[in-house]
């Protein structure tokens, strides 16, 4: 045995080469991560005050390294580590900058609602920290093996942030669902890469490129390598018909972890769906095309008829988002043409950091106006206007964004759907386009029904004094406001950093 060692090159016991500039952002989070637990360890219940300062602090820190290396692959070109599995480029970057600040956005949600509710707190923050972590990893992951791994980072925490509502039937319920569901749905996708590794013999998926197009002989065995991969990812984004745990969910978990699964989470499975649709599948649009379509069409239909007829707004908000994800899968159904690539991956990037802002704004007037009324009904906030006209307001904001209704930003979002159809002038997407545009006719009926509600009706218990709204509420709705707004009223200005390529590496 010793022999055979010595025989081996020497390369083959030198350390490889890390980029430890591309991997800052990630090396930060993790001290962060690190720091909360060993906070938790040693000061126990006396941590309590800090955890949540720290975790916002260390996502804005997080910030620092994401700009940084902005300016070098502005000028130097993308970033390619562990022999292209790994890729940092703007795609990567933008997409790490929205994981970021909705996950700060949503720890400001929690710094009242966690401490105040009969919760274990540190833990809290310290699996919030590691979700995110694996959808920073997931943003530059160019291999089967990375991408499950971030997968698996991202949803392990969050199965048990679902459930950290202990002692409620409903929230175990919900952690149960999320758990079963997410595991079937990996278990699916994970048979689907065992296909794909099986006939190119690798995992990078700029090999998977080559190989699907070219072993004709296994063409049965690719199709259904890819579309078991596809409805993996189904899962995670909450498509028809794969949305049946995200209402049950989203009601039963903490309010803040639901805007989270419904806002970061949900971005992190489309990050993982762009990443295998433009580098590992680009030459087999015709496998994957016609199932992103039905399921763009189904999910933005299903989703919002199912919303028209509910009572309770986090209910609502679920298959509204299960709506929205139909819009965002608009551009990727037509996304096999090469003139229509790019401008389909810079959509729904651009759809995904707009639907961050106002999705998360329209959590956090959940929770702020649940202070007051302890209910998530939709009746029981009616005549908000009465005593929070500025939550009234900004909810009306968010609500008419989701819309698509100029000039908030919700309207940029769906111009560009739009746009991305038309520019493929096929038949099959200006059918798509017709759908888009009824459906988004029928999401204005339920939006504008909750906030007529709220601007117009009394109040149902005479009650009209004023909500107390906590900072960190206030900060998440500042923020939420203005970045909607902005989108709307600049969307060429903001645009531009959103308008990405995904850059496969070489």
């Amino acid at each position: 045995m010793l022999d055979l060692i010595a025989q081996l090159p020497q390369e083959s016991f030198d350390r490889p080469h890390i980029d430890w500039h591309a991997l800052s952002p990630e090396l930060v989070l993790l001290g962060v991560g690190a720091l909360v637990t060993i906070l938790d360890i040693v000061f126990l219940e006396r941590a309590r005050n800090w955890t949540s300062a720290i975790a916002g602090l260390g996502l804005l820190a997080t910030v620092v390294p994401l700009l940084t290396l902005w300016v070098s692959v502005d000028d130097e070109g993308p970033r390619v580590l562990f022999g292209g599995a790994y890729v940092v480029d703007k795609y990567a970057l933008v997409m790490k900058l929205i994981f970021i600040l909705a996950g700060y956005v949503v720890v400001l949600l929690s710094t009242n609602y966690i401490a105040e509710g009969d919760y274990w707190e540190n833990e809290y923050y310290g699996l919030l920290l590691s979700s995110i972590m694996g959808m920073v990893v997931m943003a530059s992951a160019r291999d089967l093996i990375s991408i499950f791994i971030a997968l698996e980072l991202l949803s392990i925490p969050a199965y048990m942030l679902a459930a950290w509502r202990k002692r409620d039937t409903k929230g175990n319920e919900a952690g149960l669902k999320y758990y079963l569901m997410g595991v079937f749905a990996s278990a699916i996708m994970l048979y689907g890469m065992s296909l794909l590794y099986g006939v190119t013999g690798s995992t990078l998926l700029r090999d998977i490129a080559d190989a699907v197009v070219s072993r004709e002989q296994f063409d049965s065995a690719i199709a259904l390598g890819i579309v078991l991969v596809i409805v993996g990812f189904a899962f995670k984004i909450s498509a028809v018909p794969f949305q049946h745990w995200a209402p049950d969910t989203y009601e039963g978990a903490p309010t803040p972890i639901a805007a989270f699964l419904a806002v970061a989470s949900k971005a992190a499975g489309f990050v993982a769906l762009m990443n295998v649709l433009f580098v590992a599948f680009p030459g087999r649009h015709d496998i994957y095309q016609p199932l992103i379509w039905v399921m763009a069409a189904a999910s933005m239909t299903v989703g919002n008829l199912i919303a028209l007829r509910q009572t309770n707004i986090i209910r609502m908000l679920a298959y509204s988002g299960v709506a929205q994800t139909g819009f965002m899968l608009a551009p990727l159904a037509v996304a096999g043409d090469p003139e229509v690539a790019d401008l389909a991956l810079s959509t729904t990037v651009n759809y995904l950091a707009i639907y961050a802002a106002m999705n998360l704004g329209a959590f956090a007037v959940v929770i702020a106006l649940a202070r007051k009324t302890g209910s998530g009904e939709i009746d029981a906030m009616k005549g908000s206007f009465q005593y929070a006209p500025g939550l009234t307001v900004a909810m009306s904001v968010f609500l008419f964004s989701l819309a698509g209704i100029p000039p908030i930003g919700g309207w940029f979002a769906k111009f560009n759907v739009f746009r991305s159809l038309a520019a493929a002038e096929t038949v099959w997407a200006y059918v798509l386009a017709v759908i888009v545009a009824v459906n988004s006719v029928v999401a204005l009926y339920y939006y504008a029904s909750v906030a007529r509600k709220m601007m117009a009706d009394d109040a149902p218990d005479g009650d009209v004094s004023p909500v107390h709204v906590p900072p960190s509420l206030v900060a998440a709705l500042t923020i939420t406001v203005i970045v909607t707004l902005v989108f709307g009223f600049f969307p060429g200005t903001v645009g531009e950093f959103t308008d990405v390529s995904l850059v496969a590496a070489p």
